[in-house]
């Protein structure tokens, strides 16, 4: 399994072998090219010293039977650490620096191209094989006075290539301890940075398995990127426990709204076959039973549209043009008979001339209908029931208002809940299932526009807003 560690580490030991790949190559080649070019100018410095020393004698002769000659050549040789010889102009060698007195080298003959590219030229440089020595060397040859032949001096190349592979060897001995040293330092760093994202694995696997108050922790010794991560997963988590709980809320008080109708239904349909309610009061209760289905119908018409209108929206072709005075002027009729009902006193301000608003008119129909039945159902006996609309820059906004009974304060940022009663007796709302405010919220939300709630003083008022249409 690839871990982060095993990342880092073949990351980091990946960049570092091939950047000493490169200052090895990059190395080799600059120190090859500098002892070249040092071996160069030592052997053509010794060289053309032999050559000064040469000169002092007369012929070719006297050079090979000066023993002083050769000693001051071998001298000079020793110091530069090179081997030379005497050349006469047919290649012949005639004095060698070695410290033999019956040199094995005297009489031997050397190429005889190199002499010729001397002589013409006052010197030669070669890298090539002499049949005097063994191996490849680096070979310099100067001309003597009067061209009676040259010097030759020449020094291995292996010298040059040891001296390489000696710092070649150098650099891979410190490329081996940088490695040590990168390994256990990555091994630990890698460890420590690790381990936040394992507590953050075993963090997901609690939160997966049912254990919605798991977090991760945030700070400490933690990265930047680090916190970001565990910041977001807490943030995920948290609208995800909000969901399960509202879920769970929601699946009990449906289960609490429809096992009231349902328990009802049953207890009246019991109660007419086995005789216990009498014959002649079955169609009362019959109409008992109908509306508790019609409530049940309700809700679940209710839930359905509301979870439509929440996953697709309000699209635009579903939207229309019309009047808002007009729809909140027939809605406000319907209610006639129940405004009669309660002795209620109506004020409507509603505009002269047409208020076009654009919007998906049957669901703006649902959200008047819902805010007016709640104001008739909470108005006190007796009390004032106000409707208005009016035009505010590019905005209509349409109030419904009651008087009764004061809503509490801590009571106002739920009243839009699903499924919330600020009378917990229910008592005042039999027939409701705490889903209106819900719907009309949200379908007031599903056109992007607001709606608000005022309570004080005995006075209940609900304001939405919707685009005009100019």
């Amino acid at each position: 399994m690839r871990t982060t560690f095993s990342r880092q580490m073949v990351l980091i030991c990946a960049l570092l072998l091939f950047a000493f790949a490169l200052l090895a190559a990059a190395l080799h080649t600059s120190l090859t090219a500098y002892g070249e070019a040092q071996r160069r100018s030592t052997l053509e410095t010794n060289a053309r010293a032999v050559a000064d020393l040469a000169s002092a004698y007369s012929s070719a002769q006297e050079l090979e039977d000066s023993w002083d000659f050769r000693m001051s050549m071998r001298l000079a040789a020793e110091v530069a650490g090179t081997d030379a010889v005497v050349c006469n102009a047919d290649g012949v060698v005639i004095a060698c620096a070695c410290s033999d007195i019956a040199c094995a080298h005297l009489g031997q003959t050397v190429p005889s191209a190199l002499i010729t590219e001397a002589i013409a030229n006052g010197e030669a440089f070669a890298t090539q094989t002499l049949s005097l020595y063994d191996g490849e060397r680096y070979v310099c040859a100067v001309a003597l006075t009067d061209a009676v032949g040259a010097v030759i001096v020449s020094s291995p190349t292996a010298l040059v290539a040891s001296s390489v592979r000696g710092m070649l060897g150098t650099l891979w001995g410190t490329a081996a301890a940088v490695f040590a040293v990168a390994f256990f330092v990555t091994f630990f760093v890698s460890r420590r940075e690790a381990r936040p994202l394992r507590e953050l694995a075993r963090t997901v696997r609690r939160f997966g398995h049912g254990d919605w108050s798991a977090r991760a922790a945030v700070g400490g010794g933690n990265t930047a990127e680090m916190d970001e991560l565990a910041s977001a997963f807490n943030g995920m988590a948290e609208t995800l426990a909000e969901a399960e709980q509202r879920r769970a809320e929601f699946i009990a008080n449906v289960s609490h709204e429809l096992k009231t109708p349902m328990t009802s239904i049953a207890g009246y349909m019991d109660g007419m076959l086995d005789g216990t309610i009498p014959q002649d009061q079955h169609a009362q209760y019959m109409r008992l039973v109908a509306d508790e289905v019609r409530r049940l119908s309700r809700l679940v018409r209710n839930m359905l549209d509301l979870s439509r209108i929440q996953a697709t929206g309000v699209d635009e072709e579903s939207k229309a043009v019309f009047d808002i005075g007009d729809l909140v002027g027939q809605t406000l009729f319907s209610f006639e008979q129940k405004i009669e009902a309660r002795r209620l006193n109506v004020e409507a301000e509603l505009p002269d001339r047409p208020l076009r608003v654009r919007a998906m008119r049957d669901a703006i129909a649902q959200v008047t209908y819902n805010l007016v039945d709640n104001a008739v159902k909470f108005c006190d006996e007796g009390g004032t029931l106000g409707v208005w609309v009016r035009q505010d820059g590019g905005k209509a906004l349409v109030t419904v208002r009651n008087t009764g009974a004061t809503i509490p304060p801590e009571e106002l940022p739920l009243i839009f809940d699903r499924f919330h009663k600020t009378d917990k007796s229910r008592s005042r709302d039999r027939d409701g299932v705490g889903l209106g405010l819900w719907i009309v919220k949200t379908l007031i939300g599903a056109h992007g526009e607001d709606i608000w709630v005022e309570s004080r003083d005995g006075v209940t008022s609900f304001t939405f807003t919707l685009p005009t249409d100019n």
